[in-house]
């Protein structure tokens, strides 16, 4: 989350050190006029936590609304732990409420989370999910004064489709379509069904890219290290629903992940923001399968199973959440679209946004994973190049064309080759 200062220059995706914010998750939300403290709501108000910084640092707090619990080893404790070491590094007050979404508080929208924590004294509010995105715009109308940044969405992007002309409203957001593409080279790597699974969250134009991102390089890794025919790569998305599951509302990413490994995938994939892979991959293994898994989000999700852990891309939100921080500490506004993308030079570096940990899983095939990841590096593998179609056979892009950032941002389909649906 690397924020610019003033004119929001143009995104260019090959620039790793462009910046850009982008927060995911979709959900409808009941009652929009429901009031946090309000006595008639069935869902009781949501706590404020804090996480008080050194003593002797500035009087400066930062509201953090996450969409699920903080310890999901994944998406939102990525955001968490982050948050909590940026407040330790730039010596401000991180107060923050989780588990804000429909499931676990049907009746209390971000907005109105955002309002609260503003009340108390909040400076600076981020939202962590793309469900927030409308949350965020309202917030920054409501309290013009306050900077607000939205993890993923793309209302602060000139050049987007969507953009809204809110001088408080940033979006950060990390370029894991390069962390995916290693993911799906891992699969590849690791498989020996040549059957990869992929448990997916929702389906929107972010999803769409990052699992079309797996697939490329799944496929490229199959066909280029493993010497084989990509008609024997089987690659397969099951959409949940949701980031995680809500029981009656989405599909049970338990027996999705069962399903996978009970029905010859023997390399399962995540997507979304919950273990339910890596946990159900370790039965699996320990029932004498020969299963491996790829995580998401945080670093450390390989402690999950790692014997069976081919490896993680994950975010690492510290950097760009402290310059923004640091800026708004300083009077600006953080309304930039940043997108940033892996620190090549150092990959899981403390300046990188965007990291990938090998598993133990990936064994002698991890120098083949350090070749693909060396030539996204300096330009001789660029997977979004084309000819490339569309699930439906419309072309993606034409025969030499490369993708501009609009093309990859907004995936309207999967990929030609992938099994799963568009919509």
């Amino acid at each position: 989350m690397k924020a610019k200062k003033m004119n929001r220059p143009s995104v260019f995706f090959p620039s790793l050190a462009h910046p850009v914010f982008t927060i995911k998750r979709f959900w409808q939300i009941a009652a929009l006029g429901a009031i946090l403290n309000a006595c008639s709501s069935p869902t009781p108000p949501p706590q404020t936590t804090s996480s008080s910084p050194a003593a002797g640092t500035t009087d400066y707090t930062v509201g953090l609304v996450l969409v699920g619990p903080k310890n999901d080893a994944g998406w939102n404790q990525a955001h968490y732990e982050g948050m909590e070491q940026v407040a330790k590094d730039v010596g401000i007050k991180l107060e923050y409420v989780d588990k804000v979404n429909p499931g676990d508080r049907p009746n209390v929208t971000g907005s109105q989370v955002a309002d609260d924590l503003i009340s108390k004294g909040a400076k600076l509010i981020i939202f962590n999910s793309d469900d927030f995105k409308d949350d965020a715009l309202t917030t920054a109308k409501k309290h013009a004064d306050v900077p607000i940044i939205h993890a993923s969405g793309d209302y602060a992007w000139k050049e987007g489709k969507n953009f809204k002309n809110q001088p408080n409203l940033g979006n950060i957001m990390g370029r894991m379509e390069f962390g995916k593409m290693m993911a799906g080279c891992a699969a590849a790597l690791g498989t020996e069904t040549g059957k990869i699974g992929y448990v997916g969250p929702l389906i929107n134009d972010e999803t769409r890219r990052y699992v079309s991102a797996a697939y490329l390089g799944a496929k490229h890794c199959w066909q280029t290290y493993r010497k084989k025919d990509a008609k024997d790569l089987q690659f397969k998305v099951t959409w949940i629903g949701f980031w995680f599951n809500i029981p009656g509302k989405t599909l049970d990413p338990t027996k999705v992940a069962d399903d996978y490994y009970n029905g010859g995938y023997d390399v399962v994939m995540s997507g979304i923001d919950t273990p339910e892979v890596a946990v159900q991959g370790k039965k699996a293994a320990a029932a004498g399968k020969k299963v491996k898994f790829v995580h998401y989000d945080l670093k450390a999700g390989c402690n999950l199973a790692p014997d069976i852990c081919l490896g993680v891309p994950f975010y690492n939100w510290v950097p760009s959440y402290t310059t923004a921080i640091k800026e708004a500490i300083a009077g600006k506004m953080p309304n930039q679209f940043v997108w940033v993308g892996p620190d090549f030079k150092d990959l899981n570096g403390a300046n990188s946004m965007i990291g990938f940990m090998d598993g133990i899983a990936l064994g002698d095939k991890a120098p083949l994973m350090a070749e693909f990841i060396k030539g996204m590096g300096d330009g001789t593998i660029d997977l979004y190049k084309g000819p490339l179609n569309y699930q439906d056979g419309t072309p993606f892009l034409k025969e030499g064309e490369k993708a501009t950032e609009q093309q990859i941002w907004y995936m309207p389909q999967l990929l030609a080759g992938m099994q799963g649906s568009s919509k």
